[in-house]
């Protein structure tokens, strides 16, 4: 399998982790030391994390942050035998996220030219550079905003690298209270710690959900509701497990109806539930997403840029990444993507401008739940070379400058944020919903697209070969692209 794993998913090209002697009355021997190592210590389902706590300290660990609600503590530990020590009464399992972990691949940013401020209409086309906003009339933005634009009691946890507070496209649209950075599994809810610090990604992905409309720069899908800042991604552009745990509770505890979710959590491609190394990952990250659903939390994730068929797994010979690779092979769908394929998140492909599958985009019948534009400079028209402006242009921030701007990505990172800002149209035009009830009418109201016949071959020039992005298509109205179809603002507002 291969590159199923570019962190932010952002772009598929972005067009933008010495024992002494015991003597009999002398001093007690010395414990050995080893690395200092962040673990997962997970109570038994149900219980409280008394007892794993106690086990903690007796292994020499350091609790660093109890997330009670789901049994889940992070720890710290220089005790080279902790995860077997601290294994007991209280402790349902343990693993280890120090070191593991995929660099955040986002590729290049292409930026445009600030935008020149104009009077705020009201209307997401007189915005300077709506005109480059292809992805908004694809999916009736402009004519959902003839009915809602948001409302500012929906409020989106934007699980990324942080949101530039400064932006003049995102200052007035961040949740600030609700902002906090989860870096290393432990909460600081300071501005300058939610702020992005190596990357754009966050910044981009905010405004394409809720970027205002006030006569500067672009728009966003939901430019009515609020976003939170929920910074997951650390300084090297790892996404461990401990930071995404404490994204979900964090954004279940304050109030948040939606996440969006442009990632992976590491450290293994494919998560196997089978396998002892792998499943105390799974089983925190999935208790953290059931806590967030069962406190009003629709997650969506983007599906990946690896062209890889997500029903169909196979091998998987890029993992673990803290270590050397192995090659797994005649793997089953006990093996998942998180958050992805977690059970309730809405897992969204992306498609280019002429609403085709994207070339890089990721894919799966029963994987992939709805589709939405995430940028394709492969092509414009079947065969024909495109340039950055097939991208997604969205808000951006210079991390070695801190200067904001606007600029193209593409990738499922871009196709998520459509998607959950319809979602977050939707809640304000029909609010009180479930997470199980919005997934489903987010489908119910996109548009339906087939499977192309035959072998799908976007781009016949490709310089890794003319086939490496052959995909194959699965199923009837909703379908291994696509799913339900592609998101439509205006259809699930009216």
């Amino acid at each position: 399998m291969k590159n199923l794993r570019r962190k932010t998913l952002a772009a598929a090209s972005a067009v933008t982790l010495g024992v002494g002697l015991a003597l009999t009355g002398g001093p007690a021997p010395a414990a050995a030391v080893g690395p200092d190592t962040t673990f997962l210590v997970l109570a038994p389902q149900g219980a409280t994390t008394d007892a794993a706590a106690a086990r903690v300290a007796a292994a020499d660990g350091t609790v660093v942050a109890s997330y009670h609600q789901i049994g889940v503590l992070v720890v710290r530990s220089a005790n080279p035998d902790f995860a077997s020590a601290v294994k007991g009464a209280g402790v349902e399992s343990v693993a280890a996220t120090t070191g593991l972990g995929t660099a955040l691949d986002e590729g290049e940013t292409v930026e445009v030219p600030a935008a020149d401020a104009a009077a705020a209409s009201g209307n997401p086309t007189t915005e300077p550079l709506y005109g480059q906003q292809w992805d908004m009339p694809m999916i009736g933005v402009p004519q959902a905003h003839a009915i809602t634009t948001g409302s500012p009691d929906v409020v989106v946890g934007v699980l990324d690298s942080g949101i530039s507070s400064s932006h003049p496209d995102l200052a007035g649209q961040i949740a600030r209270d609700k902002s906090a950075s989860c870096v290393g599994g432990v909460t600081d809810t300071t501005e300058a710690a939610w702020n992005p610090t190596t990357s754009d990604h966050g910044t981009h992905v905010a405004g394409t959900i809720a970027a205002a409309i006030n006569g500067v720069g672009v728009t966003g899908v939901a430019p009515g509701v609020r976003v939170a800042a929920v910074k997951v991604v650390n300084d090297d552009g790892y996404i461990f497990p401990e930071a995404a745990v404490c994204g979900f509770v964090w954004a279940a505890e304050h109030g948040m109806q939606l996440t969006n979710n442009s990632y992976y959590v590491d450290p293994w491609e494919l998560n196997c539930r089978n396998d002892a190394r792998q499943r105390p990952v799974w089983q925190a990250v999935q208790r953290a997403i059931r806590y967030s659903q069962s406190r009003g939390v629709l997650n969506v994730a983007s599906a990946g840029n690896s062209n890889y068929d997500l029903a169909h797994k196979i091998t998987d010979e890029g993992s673990p990444n803290n270590g050397t690779p192995e090659t797994r092979e005649n793997l089953t769908n006990a093996c998942l993507d998180l958050p992805a394929e977690a059970p309730g998140v809405v897992t969204v492909s992306a498609v280019g401008p002429t609403g085709d599958k994207s070339y890089y985009s990721s894919y799966g019948q029963g994987v992939v739940d709805v589709t939405a534009p995430g940028g394709d400079t492969r092509f414009r028209t079947q065969g024909a070379r495109s340039t950055s402006t097939d991208a997604i242009l969205s808000t951006t921030f210079n991390t070695a400058t801190r200067t904001n701007g606007w600029g193209y990505k593409q990738g499922t990172s871009m196709s998520g944020p459509h998607a959950t800002g319809v979602a977050a149209l939707a809640l304000s035009a029909h609010p009180g919903m479930t997470p199980g009830q919005l997934a489903s009418f987010l489908e119910r109201t996109a548009v339906a697209r087939p499977c192309p016949a035959g072998v799908y071959n976007p781009v016949p020039l490709i310089p890794t070969g003319p086939h490496a992005y052959d995909a194959t298509c699965s199923g009837g109205a909703r379908n291994g692209f696509y799913g339900a179809g592609t998101v439509n603002a205006y259809n699930a507002v009216k």
